[in-house]
């Protein structure tokens, strides 16, 4: 896919991967509809995109809400008349053990709070954006691609029930959806980071980073620039459908 002046969605736009992912298309000539539910990084994402000549929209959109989903997207066909491209970036953390326990005694277990949270935006979040982009792909008769932004964890990580679970999920999605849609021009595939120096994670203590790294074969934290180059090549890669990405620096859980 050629980039320029394509329009790509992005979740979770407004900060983080989501940021750079939006920049480095920006870079390429696409126009950008950014979708988050934090209005002030949002608009200043926007203004970041559009500094770079292109045309950037923002949307304020709960990814796990049915009804907003489909009218963010029905904005955004407004806006800007065709879907070429979705990022489907948008996720939250609620880590904890499954069963906490200390000195034989059960401390606490993971709610159903803290599982179903995850699995609202990280995992149903993704069903709902990859239907509806897909849908307007079709109506409008218009080749595209989703990307839907996995993790490491997808295989499983302590301590990450919930978001391991969603992760494997979005990756199986994503070739679920590069078999069914392929007949349609749409083309489909996941980046699985592995750990990446993103806000939240740089304002880790130094101690906890530091151990972090060095457990990683590069002894580095991804950079997001890189994940964003990643995303930038399956998009343009009309060949590239039905695959998961892993850029994890050889880590793997």
């Amino acid at each position: 896919m050629d980039l320029k002046e394509k329009n790509i969605v992005v979740t979770g736009g407004g900060q983080g991967l989501g940021l750079a992912m939006a920049l480095e298309f920006a870079k390429a000539g696409a126009n950008l509809s950014l979708i988050d539910i934090n209005e002030v990084p949002l608009k200043e994402a926007v203004s970041q995109c559009e500094a770079l000549g292109v045309k950037a929209t923002s949307y304020i959109c709960n990814v796990s809400k049915e009804d907003e989903v489909i009218a963010v997207f029905d904005e955004i066909e407004k806006d800007h008349e065709l879907i070429h491209g979705l990022i489907n970036n948008a996720g939250i953390l609620r880590d904890g053990l499954l069963i906490k326990v200390k000195d034989g005694e059960i401390q606490k277990r993971m709610s159903l709070g803290e599982w179903q949270a995850v699995i609202d935006v990280n995992l149903t979040g993704v069903f709902l954006c990859g239907r509806e982009a897909a849908t307007k792909m079709i109506e409008n008769q218009v080749p595209g691609c989703i990307i839907n932004i996995s993790s490491i964890s997808k295989s499983g990580n302590a301590g990450q029930t919930n978001y391991s679970a969603a992760k494997a999920g979005v990756s199986a999605m994503a070739t679920v959806w590069a078999k069914e849609l392929a007949r349609y021009g749409i083309r489909s595939a996941a980046i699985a980071p592995g750990f990446i120096a993103t806000e939240m994670v740089a304002g880790m203590k130094p101690e906890a980073l530091e151990k972090m790294s060095s457990g990683i074969p590069l002894k580095r934290l991804g950079e997001p620039s890189e994940v964003a180059h990643a995303a930038r090549f399956i998009m343009e890669n009309d060949y590239l459908s039905g695959r998961v990405v892993e850029l994890d620096a050889a880590l793997r859980l």
